[in-house]
């Protein structure tokens, strides 16, 4: 992984905005994290990326099942986003670059910060249920948390939007 430093020396300080990165779901908690990042990069002069991840485990089938599984899963995500973007222009007036990514969820998100220098923080929403804040959170923050190669931000799932825009 490349160390700030590196991506110091590749220009994503520099003169270009920074991006805030979001992993979107399905979960209460995706939208505290969206909320946050949007409300943050609209303070800071800074851009928003949301990223879909569609996990190939979903695609296990018959080669011509698994082709339409795939084609649903991706239309699906791209729903899902622009959605998203719908609420982050009329909360933030902004429209976010969308990401879909097929793949282990933790090793697309790697991916996607090394490939783009001007990803300059993660946010993560943390879930508020009693078996813990979610896988992502529990790896960036646990096992990968010393050698990650950009600030990881936490959002906790049941913040307020006035919370929210408070501390953005």
């Amino acid at each position: 992984m490349s160390s700030v430093a590196d991506r110091k020396n590749k220009g994503y300080l520099g003169e270009r905005k920074r991006k805030f990165l979001v992993v979107v779901d399905d979960t209460a908690e995706c939208s505290r994290a969206l909320r946050y990042a949007s409300r943050r990069a609209l303070h800071t002069g800074g851009r928003l990326m949301i990223v879909k991840i569609i996990t190939p485990a979903d695609f296990q089938h018959w080669l011509g099942v698994e082709r339409v599984m795939r084609e649903e899963a991706e239309a699906e995500a791209r729903r899902v986003l622009e959605n998203f973007s719908r609420e982050i222009e009329a909360s933030a007036g902004q429209t976010p670059e969308l990401v879909i990514r097929e793949g282990q969820p933790a090793q697309q998100i790697t991916q996607l910060i090394e490939e783009d220098n001007e990803i300059a923080l993660l946010v993560l929403g943390a879930g508020t249920q009693a078996n813990g804040p979610g896988p992502l959170v529990s790896l960036f923050a646990g096992a990968l948390a010393g050698s990650f190669p950009i600030p990881i931000t936490i959002v906790p799932g049941d913040l307020k939007d006035e919370d929210i825009e408070a501390l953005a």
